[in-house]
């Protein structure tokens, strides 16, 4: 696979990237004739010890003697622009080899599921677990993805043309690159974001699930249009719905965004009726195609609501089934039925969408319904919760002063208007960040229910709390436990088919926590969900804010799912995607494909071959708790280092994560002046450090708490572990990734500078200890040593960014040494940051 790689990505770079050369614009050919003249001082000035400064000096006197300030600038800008291109025809090139490098039919596929059950005798086994189990993907409008939207569409055009060696189309398409902005000019809305995501959905995930699910349902001789369970594949939806520390999220953009969803999923269903009538020309049969497809161009085009719901359209779609099999020997049937899954698939909600807000937000809710009655909102939790459920009535919108308050109303009552229009499937769940009590669920439910103004037992919406530092997770089976014996809560939950979502939140687990102490927290927190929710009768259902990257929680997807053993909860998968994770897995219809299945078969073979070897055994847990226990006390050693915060606020380029026009958030949550370690946003946190190529979130603590073990003899005993546990060896293998995608020496100056050269000192002993004990561990000679392809593709992003990486930190270095930093020198920082973020695909 190594070797396809090189031939298919890595020579194919070496190739087009020629075209660069050829393209008629002014300077390109200077700049593109001297960037690897500046790569190459780089790599050797950093292996000889030089700083940015140095290395960036020294090639202007070398190559480019007696230019003035403003033409050296120039020139680094025009060197950012070229590289920034460089890595969107790399993106384009690994795209479009993406069969080749990757084993569509092998393991983990659709195919492969299905030969194996067969061979096992386990296909009715599998059918049946296909009746409730499904994989859920939630696009968040989270911002790690800096490609504009025009940009996107030049990437799709170029990975096609790629693909069909069609040099011609290549060569105009990297000219148009050329001349196309790469940076938003304002940021975006929370509107924009959707309309982004849903070019998604509307050209990939439209047409990747039906196949998928089709091809799954005939290889086990199941009719399409009978199918009980067609959400077997569903993608989520946070852009218009995610109010969690973004002011720009309102109940109008909710609605807004569910109208777009629903629109955009007309014109899919109207191509496709359009389709269908030129081969259902029968009689009994084509007049009814005909006034589905009216039914659908009336509501596209003149805003009328022929059908109130997707029952109304699969009505006339099975009565002209019954017509093609009655009078036409069912001609083009299957054409039909596939057309007939697609819309019990996807109905009138095309994705389905979320509300997310902080429980400190709800807390002061209640505390201004109370004070507009006249009451105090103070006493123990139980007081409180009994206060709260007591509540008869809300007050008039009018009567809050508070217009975020207001909004918050205005938002619940936005999911009766959506689920009328979209379905219950459009919008049926609320998220609780930060949820940390047994009040803060209530207070959502309470709220939900008086807004409906509906009985007990009969809100249409699930409650979802969403843990997330370490102590919540470790008090999250308690809460769980007090609200499952709550009588009207258990009603309510009777009423939602016994489930209970719960949401965990990776990234700022590891934020608060730190990588080790964070992942198992999680894994320890499900387990017990799991019991306690077995015991209450209940089915816990687990969503994953993993986003994508490493740091984040993410990392290798099916592999950290099929390393959950039977003490965890898995007759669902449901999982965050954002940014590059969106446009690099699942940008287009064949790694879409591809990742979905692996998902799905992780998920069903967890069930169908439970494997004893996945429960962890007493002894490892107990390596494993105190590994983390380890890595834990390592990374709150390091929080608490005076100068944690300020390295991130003066040094790293945390503040310009607000200027990059990529997403509507702010940067922080709250809006207190000055910087707070707790408010702080995870992405903007785990991106910093990316940016400095030093990546704490995803490794920091390992290389101490494995040394640590091993001063109390217990080496052999980890190495073992590592070949036993996929559990262990997954998160292992992940850190791996974010060591691999480090390069202290491009910020070793820092070790000289008086304020932060200890802080640096730190960062770099333990990034040296975690390769050191990691390569140790799994008996490797270099990380990634098991995972050729990913390694070479790593490697090669990197050379390509390694100038962005020196002009950034030439930047930071000269603003440090000078005292402070100036407007060139900011703008310098800022323009590197999306090429090398954009390049780490994943940004582990």
């Amino acid at each position: 696979m190594h070797q396809i790689y090189d031939t298919q990505v890595a020579k194919r770079f070496t190739i087009y990237n020629s075209l660069f050369l050829d393209l008629p614009f002014d300077d390109i050919y200077v700049t593109g004739t001297l960037l690897p003249f500046l790569g190459r001082a780089c790599e050797t000035g950093y292996a000889s010890g030089k700083t940015p400064r140095q290395i960036i000096d020294g090639f202007f006197e070398e190559m480019m003697p007696g230019q003035s300030e403003k033409e050296k600038y120039d020139f680094l800008f025009q060197m950012i622009q070229y590289v920034e291109r460089q890595v969107v025809l790399f993106d384009s090139i690994e795209d479009a080899a993406y069969e080749k490098i990757n084993d569509i039919s092998g393991k983990g596929s659709v195919k492969a599921l299905i030969n194996r059950v067969e061979n096992d005798r386990k296909k009715e086994a599998l059918i049946e677990k296909l009746k409730n189990f499904s994989v859920r993907l939630t696009l968040t409008a989270h911002p790690t993805q800096f490609y504009p939207g025009n940009v996107l569409g030049i990437i799709t055009d170029l990975e096609s043309a790629i693909r069909n060696n069609d040099l011609e189309s290549i060569n105009l398409l990297l000219q148009q690159l050329g001349k196309t902005g790469f940076i938003n000019r304002e940021k975006p809305t929370p509107f924009d974001e959707a309309v982004s995501l849903i070019w998604y959905l509307e050209n990939v995930f439209y047409h990747a699930i039906p196949d998928i699910i089709i091809r799954l349902l005939k290889g086990l001789d199941q009719p399409l249009h009978s199918w009980e369970n067609p959400g077997i594949l569903k993608v989520g939806f946070w852009p218009g719905g995610d109010r969690d520390g973004n002011p720009f999220v309102t109940h109008d953009i909710t609605l807004q965004v569910a109208d777009r969803l629903k629109k955009w999923l007309m014109r899919c269903y109207y191509r496709d009726l359009r389709k269908l009538r030129k081969r259902l020309t029968f009689k009994n049969v084509e007049e009814l195609i005909t006034k589905a497809e009216r039914g659908i161009y009336f509501t596209l085009f003149e805003n009328k609501e022929v059908y109130s719901s997707k029952e109304d359209l699969l009505a006339i779609l099975l009565e002209a089934r019954e017509a093609l099999i009655t009078h036409h020997d069912g001609l083009f049937l299957d054409l039909l039925d596939q057309f007939i899954l697609k819309v019990k698939i996807f109905g009138f909600h095309f994705a389905h969408m979320d509300l997310r807000q902080d429980s400190r937000e709800h807390d002061g809710f209640w505390e201004e319904v109370f004070t507009i009655q006249g009451k105090e909102f103070t006493g123990s939790e139980e007081e409180l919760i009994s206060k709260v459920m007591k509540t008869k009535g809300l007050p008039a919108l009018d009567h809050f002063e508070e217009s975020f308050h207001r909004e918050m109303l205005q938002s619940m009552a936005s999911v009766k208007s959506i689920q009328k229009s979209n379905g219950e499937e459009g919008l049926h769940r609320y998220i609780i960040s930060n949820c940390q009590s047994v009040l803060h669920i209530l207070e959502v439910y309470q709220m939900a229910k008086l807004t409906f103004g509906v009985e007990h037992g009969k809100l249409p919406l699930d409650i979802v709390p969403l843990f997330e530092t370490i102590d919540d997770l470790a008090s999250a089976p308690e809460i769980m436990t007090k609200l499952y014996q709550m009588p009207e809560y258990k009603l309510h939950l009777q009423n939602r088919g016994w489930k209970q979502n719960i949401m965990l939140g990776f990234s700022d687990g590891t934020k608060d926590g730190g990588y080790l102490k964070a992942n198992w927290s999680i894994l320890e927190a499900k387990e017990e969900l799991t019991r306690v929710s077995r015991e209450h009768g209940i089915q816990v259902v687990f969503f994953d804010g993993r986003g994508g990257p490493v740091a984040r929680g993410g990392g290798n997807l099916h592999n950290f799912y099929a390393s959950l053993g039977e003490k965890v909860e898995n007759s669902e998968i449901q999982v965050t995607i954002q940014g590059q994770t969106i446009s690099s897995n699942y940008g287009k219809i064949v790694s879409c494909t591809y990742n979905f299945e692996q998902l799905l078969s992780a998920g069903l073979e967890n069930h169908l071959y439970p494997d004893a070897e996945k429960n962890l055994n007493e002894s490892q847990r107990e390596l494993i708790q105190a590994l983390a226990d380890a890595g834990y006390q390592a990374y709150k050693q390091l929080k608490s280092h005076p100068k944690f915060v300020p390295y991130l606020e003066h040094v790293a380029p945390l503040k310009f994560f607000g200027m990059t026009n990529i997403g509507s958030r702010p940067l922080k949550r709250g809006g207190a002046s000055g910087l707070k370690f707790e408010d702080l946003r995870a992405i903007p946190f785990v991106g910093s450090w990316a940016q400095m190529k030093q990546n704490i979130p995803g490794f920091y603590g390992v290389g101490t708490a494995l040394a640590a073990l091993e001063k109390e003899g217990k080496m052999e005993e980890l190495k073992k572990l590592y070949q036993e546990s996929l559990f262990f060896r997954t998160l292992l293998s992940n850190s791996m990734q974010s060591l691999n995608k480090c390069f202290y020496p491009a910020s070793a100056y820092l070790k000289e500078n008086p304020e932060y050269g200890e802080f640096w000192g730190i960062l770099y002993q333990e990034f040296l200890q975690s390769v050191e004990k990691l390569k140790e561990i799994s008996g490797m000679q270099e990380l990634l040593e098991d995972n050729p392809v990913s390694k070479a593709s790593i490697e090669i992003r990197e050379r390509i960014v390694l100038p962005l990486i020196t002009i950034q930190q030439y930047a930071i270095q000269c603003g440090l040494e000078n005292g402070s930093s100036t407007a060139i020198l900011d703008k310098l920082i800022l323009r590197t940051m999306f090429g090398i973020i954009n390049a780490m695909r994943n940004a582990a």
